[in-house]
């Protein structure tokens, strides 16, 4: 096991949107799914001004380590907010130092004055994540989840054409 760190971690802003920004492309070229990441720095940069918009940054020395990102959302079966966990992320380099772990519990720290539900969804084969979250004790059932992009549901807005 790699030696156990002690991370900086903050709330992200504005002025941290560059380096979310690479962080983001290396998580999604790492899952094979970099050609999908379209936000720019500067979406980045009003994303971090907002309210509901929640990114914690980790950082070693001085030098970024990883993020937490989660959007605060109404659940509606409650009437109350939730946050949806969208990324965790660490830099290979700093994987198994904790710096995962701090993390999440400064997201939890942020999340239990007002008693929020944390929420998140991972891939089925990822076992690591898997066995992480459920140290941290996280509840893990299984669910499928569903996506209908704008081009798949414009098709089935047209009408069938009678030949």
């Amino acid at each position: 096991m790699t030696e156990q760190l002690t991370p900086t971690i903050r709330r992200a802003g504005p002025d941290d949107a560059a380096i979310l920004r690479l962080m983001i492309g290396e998580l999604a070229d790492h899952q094979d799914e970099g050609r999908y990441v379209t936000v720019t720095v500067d979406q980045w940069r009003k994303l971090l001004g907002r309210d509901d918009v929640v990114v914690f940054l980790a950082e070693h020395r001085g030098e970024a380590a990883g993020y937490v990102s989660a959007l605060r959302r109404l659940h509606l079966w409650t009437g109350g907010d939730i946050l949806g966990l969208d990324d965790l992320y660490v830099r290979e380099q700093f994987r198994d130092t904790g710096t995962g772990r701090a993390l999440m519990l400064e997201l939890a720290r942020y999340a239990l004055p007002q008693q929020l539900t944390i929420a998140w969804g991972m891939r089925p084969e990822n076992e690591g994540a898997q066995r992480f979250y459920t140290r941290l004790g996280a509840t893990l059932r299984p669910k499928i989840v569903a996506s209908w992009d704008a081009n798949t549901y414009a098709q089935a807005l047209t009408p069938i054409q009678q030949e």
